[in-house]
């Protein structure tokens, strides 16, 4: 099992560490999804690594008719299905085109953020680290967490928080930019009609 101060590392670090385009897409990663560092991105790439493995090992298996390899097939779909990573009649195909973005949006501080929750990325980090947030009724810390599709739903602020006070001037200023998003949509509909007419 090996000493618990020492836990495993779960990534592997880039082959070379200068090469200009990958540290770029990085970068851009590591800023669109509020990440703390690389070794995040890393953490999530080896999440994606191991399903998209997985899922060369079954193609090969399964073109044989071996009825174990169509049993881990289902049970791997169903494990993405459970995390809305894939949709409900997805197959290998669909898999192995999966890519990073696809796993960062399942973390709980980009779906803090996606559900108007909080006014940046950052901002959700902060919220879930302060315990602010609630998943199933359960305070959580981790913003890495991936959240099931199931518990989307439930996530919510803290009782005794500040922001689930609704005068609270973080929730005024996102009920100001959710109304201004209905406002822009609602043009945008406008306009569609106005072009189809």
């Amino acid at each position: 099992m090996g000493d618990p101060k020492f836990p495993k590392k779960r990534y592997s670090t880039p082959r070379h560490p200068w090469e200009k385009e990958r540290i770029d897409e990085e970068r851009a990663l590591v800023v669109k999804y509020g990440l703390k560092n690389k070794k995040e991105l890393w953490r999530s790439q080896a999440v994606l690594d191991s399903v998209r493995s997985q899922a060369r090992t079954l193609q090969a298996k399964i073109r044989s008719n071996d009825p174990v390899a169509i049993k881990q097939l289902n049970l791997l779909l169903a494990r993405l299905n459970r995390y809305k990573i894939t949709s409900d009649n997805s197959s290998l195909d669909d898999i192995l085109s999966l890519n990073i973005e696809n796993i960062l949006e399942r973390r709980l501080q980009t779906i803090v953020y996606r559900k108007n929750l909080a006014v940046s990325i950052k901002q959700a980090r902060q919220m879930i680290t302060h315990g602010h947030v609630l998943l199933n009724g359960r305070r959580v810390t981790v913003p890495g967490l991936m959240v099931e599709g199931m518990e989307e739903d439930s996530i919510s602020y803290v009782e005794n928080s500040p922001f689930s006070d609704e005068t609270h001037p973080v929730r005024q200023l996102l009920a100001g930019v959710a109304e201004e998003e209905q406002e822009e949509k609602a043009e945008d509909k406008k306009e569609e009609v106005e072009k189809n007419e």
